[in-house]
């Protein structure tokens, strides 16, 4: 007679666990429960926004923009006036601003590595003056150097008819800096191209230059071959063109000067703020990258005789710019983003341009999201070209 088992039942089969026990299952579990939280947070908020925006009668969504703007705006790069509509006035700010942060992030590369590398000599003077430089300029807050850049040029310059001239055509006075310029022309057109096509051949020019000292050994003056190239084809163009040589020079008329280019002084004043703080911080960067190479590799370099420039071009900054490129690029950010400081010295950047939309409209949702947006595709682009071009210029391991 056989008896039944009352034992405890047995487990279930291996592979068979509830996905609720499984971590793999239970974490993307949580996370779904998250998500769908934070939608409906965000769905709230935003129904919300609408229902109390509607009961005021704000108008929402970005039809304004096809909308007559009727503001004038001190400065512009593309031709704009108070009839245009509010995109291309917001157009105007994002082109200022792009303007003002390129020139600005080629002059603090510059600025920077310079001072970063006299920092480094073995002058006693020269490294201390550098040293003061960063030091002054990093303490000292940008907001703060931008008002005394400001102030110089309206308090301390003279006014218009007793501009400074320090070379004839260019004229610096509380109007800011006016300067004589070539007419207009097509030939100037053509020397842009020819200077653009110039500058695929020099980088053309380089690549084969390295590859050929690799395989070789033999140096080729790369720097004298492009400055020729750039100098020549543009040269070239204008030749082409029938060599125009009008020239626009600036002549006082009443309270102003009327012809040449002039730079404001709003202008002016943002460009050496923003380059003099953020090349303090650049140089410092420079400075770091150059002393992680061992110095036992410019000791090496100048055992086989290479000069102190050569050192410095082919075998320090190669290595060191491994180091420089990652800090660098969030000083490229920080210059970019603290442009949106122009507002507080008048110059018509895409915050200032914004912030007159906002107020005439009322629409401060979709302005504030706008410069939030503008400024985010700045940040991404550069991060993207530099990320980019820290891979370029990577060490890779054979």
């Amino acid at each position: 007679m056989t008896s039944e088992s009352t034992g405890p039942k047995q487990n279930a089969q291996p592979g068979t666990t509830a996905f609720w026990n499984d971590p793999k299952w239970r974490s993307v579990l949580y996370q779904l429960v998250v998500l769908v939280m934070v939608g409906l947070l965000g769905y709230y908020l935003v129904s919300n926004t609408l229902i109390n925006l509607e009961k005021q009668a704000i108008a929402t969504g970005f039809g304004f923009l096809d909308k007559e703007a009727s503001f004038e705006i001190g400065e512009s790069v593309i031709p704009y006036s108070a009839a245009n509509k509010y995109a291309r006035a917001l157009l105007v700010g994002v082109l200022n601003t792009l303007l003002v942060s390129f020139i600005g992030v080629i002059l603090t590369v510059i600025l920077g590595t310079l001072i970063g590398i006299l920092r480094l000599s073995s002058n006693w003077l020269v490294s201390k003056l550098a040293a003061v430089y960063i030091e002054v300029f990093q303490d000292i807050p940008v907001l703060l150097q931008l008002f005394f850049w400001y102030a110089f040029f309206y308090e301390v310059l003279p006014s218009p008819r007793q501009a400074l001239s320090p070379f004839s055509g260019v004229f610096l006075s509380n109007r800011g800096l006016v300067l004589a310029v070539p007419e207009s022309h097509p030939a100037h057109f053509h020397m842009f191209i020819a200077f653009v096509v110039g500058c695929l051949i020099v980088y053309f020019v380089r690549r084969w230059a390295r590859k050929r000292q690799a395989r070789t050994g033999l140096p080729f003056p790369v720097f004298r071959v492009s400055i020729g190239i750039l100098i020549v084809l543009p040269l070239l163009a204008w030749l082409a063109g029938g060599a125009p040589t009008a020239m626009s020079i600036p002549e006082l008329r009443g309270f102003n000067f009327q012809g040449g280019q002039n730079v404001s002084p709003e202008f002016t004043a943002l460009l050496l703020g923003l380059v003099l703080y953020t090349a303090a911080f650049v140089a410092e960067v420079v400075r770091a990258g150059i002393q992680s190479v061992s110095k036992g590799q410019t000791e090496a370099a100048m055992s086989i005789g290479l000069k102190s420039t050569h050192v410095l071009n082919l075998v320090i900054l190669p290595q060191a710019l491994r180091v420089i490129i990652p800090p660098l690029t969030s000083q490229m950010l920080n210059l970019t983003k603290n442009s949106s400081l122009a507002v507080a010295i008048g110059y018509p950047d895409f915050v200032s341009v914004a912030g007159t939309a906002i107020n005439q409209t009322g629409q401060a949702i979709e302005g504030v999201a706008m410069i939030m947006i503008v400024y985010l595709c700045f940040s991404l682009s550069t991060s993207a070209f530099m990320n980019w071009y820290n891979k370029k210029v990577a060490l890779v391991e054979r």
